[in-house]
């Protein structure tokens, strides 16, 4: 044993590099070996954590078009590829499976290593109680010491996840120029019974509530104090993005405060103005900021001027209306089509920050032609900026002090990028679920009002003018898939 001002362990440190006794620089070098020695178990820590495979995100197309990445479970660890949702707050994974999306003999199965979590396979496991106060569904508790049963309904036609919460080792690793391996516990469901669009292909292999509920993953590093209260996700242009806890932006981002519900928190922030082309509107609406939606809704009467502003500067014949897809305004992309004559759109936010969308339409493939659209769904009651208005930007949800930031990136100017398997091409294509709940613990709750069967739409055919296109044949199988 040493004393942590001793000889021996200056010798931890490169020649030289060890600060003179009480300088500023002194002080802070014994406050970093105190994280060490504590787990990193300080609430000011400034350093942001990501998952053990890395911070990569990828977007795939063939499970849902939603943001993927690795977590590593239990002791020994196992690994399961989920999607990132900032709509809802339960993470989740197949466990003791009564129904779950098969692991095998399906495409998605052949491109990616599924797994299934087994509590009793995993030494760090613990059971979740009913007199946890983490369990919210003690009604339905055989008894106090019984295992906290959960149920979460998602907002895609009978689409949810029901099993028990369970307690256990998530992987983690520093994200600096000397990583560290971090073991945080912490509380998940064990998915035993799944229904909709996790049966068929979307996020087959579990989801990552993201949101400000308790029962988060977010919330529960912040409460260790493992991170500060905040964490960023990154959405590339060409799919592939990052996330980051602790992650708490950069000076020169723009920001716009969150509209709190002190029932329910969520990621909610007021628009002010559109500005679509050279039309600048005036607005006052709400929005909930959800990457586990792939498209953006909104509610009238912002969708009427939203879309009727782009359609009178839309250059191209408008499509008569197709009941197979979920968008209102399409359009004959001419041969020498221009992306700069599409009108352009910009948010802004309350607070005066100014959200440019790097790309508001989608592009398709007939046999014969291109078609693009205004990828904006109408909405009956909810506003929601989907994952295709995220795209070019860092987004920072901190919720230490209550705040939306965001900052024009491509995710590769970012430190410490990781590999993730790259998306396969499949050869059909899978409904998205467009995830998110109100109460991760209430059989009733679901997000809400989204245009009954087009609010669970999330359309992989989203693209940048160019690459990225599909047969109308695959949108209308999703369409009757829903």
């Amino acid at each position: 044993m040493h004393h942590r001002y001793s000889e021996k362990l200056k010798n931890h440190f490169p020649q030289g590099k060890w600060p003179p006794k009480r300088s500023f620089q002194y002080y802070s070098e014994l406050a970093h070996l105190d994280r060490t020695k504590r787990g990193r178990k300080l609430s000011n820590v400034d350093s942001s954590l990501a998952f053990s495979d890395g911070n990569s995100t990828f977007r795939i197309s063939a499970l849902g078009f939603l943001h993927y990445t690795t977590v590593e479970l239990g002791t020994p660890g196992v690994k399961f590829m989920v999607a990132l949702d900032t709509g809802s707050d339960l993470f989740w994974v197949p466990c003791d499976c009564s129904k779950c999306a098969p692991t095998e003999g399906t495409v998605y199965a052949s491109d990616f290593e599924l797994s299934i979590y087994n509590p009793k396979e995993s030494s760090t496991s613990k059971k979740v109680t009913c007199n946890n106060n983490l369990c919210a569904h003690r009604n339905r508790c055989l008894g106090t010491f019984s295992s906290c049963p959960y149920m979460v309904s998602y907002v895609s036609a009978q689409t949810s996840t029901s099993g028990i919460l369970v307690k256990d080792v998530l992987h983690l690793t520093t994200e600096d120029s000397d990583p560290e391996s971090v073991k945080a516990y912490v509380t998940f469901g064990c998915g035993q019974v799944q229904s909709g669009s996790f049966l068929n292909t979307a996020a087959p292999n579990g989801l990552f509530g993201l949101g400000m509920d308790q029962i988060s993953v977010p919330s529960i590093l912040s409460r260790q104090g493992l991170i500060a209260d905040s964490f960023s996700m990154c959405f590339g242009y060409d799919g592939v993005g990052r996330i980051s806890f602790g992650d708490k932006g950069s000076p020169d981002q723009d920001e716009t405060p969150f509209n709190l519900n002190p029932s329910h928190p969520t990621y909610n922030i007021t628009v002010t103005q559109i500005r679509v082309g050279t039309t600048l509107i005036d607005v006052d609406f709400t929005a909930l900021f959800d990457s586990g939606t792939s498209f953006t809704y909104l509610v009238d009467p912002a969708y009427a001027m939203v879309s009727d502003n782009f359609h009178a500067q839309a250059k191209d014949r408008l499509r008569p209306p197709d009941p197979r897809i979920p968008f209102e305004y399409c359009y004959d992309m001419s041969p020498n089509a221009n992306a700069s004559l599409i009108p352009s759109m910009r948010l802004t936010m309350q607070g005066g920050g100014q959200f440019a969308i790097s790309d508001p339409v989608i592009v398709i493939s007939t046999q014969n032609e291109l078609v693009y659209c205004l990828a904006v769904v109408k909405s009956t009651e909810l506003n929601i900026i989907g994952q295709n208005f995220m795209t070019g930007y860092r987004i920072v949800f901190d919720r230490e002090n209550y705040v939306l930031g965001w900052k024009k990136t491509n995710c590769y100017d970012m430190e410490d990028y990781s590999k993730f398997p790259m998306e396969p091409h499949a050869s059909s294509v899978p409904p998205a679920v467009a995830a998110g709940q109100r109460n991760y613990s209430s059989q009733q709750s679901t997000k809400e009002g989204r245009n009954n069967h087009q609010s669970s739409v999330a359309s992989p055919y989203y693209s940048l003018h160019s690459c990225f296109v599909a047969s109308f044949t695959f949108i209308f199988t999703l369409y009757n898939l829903l």
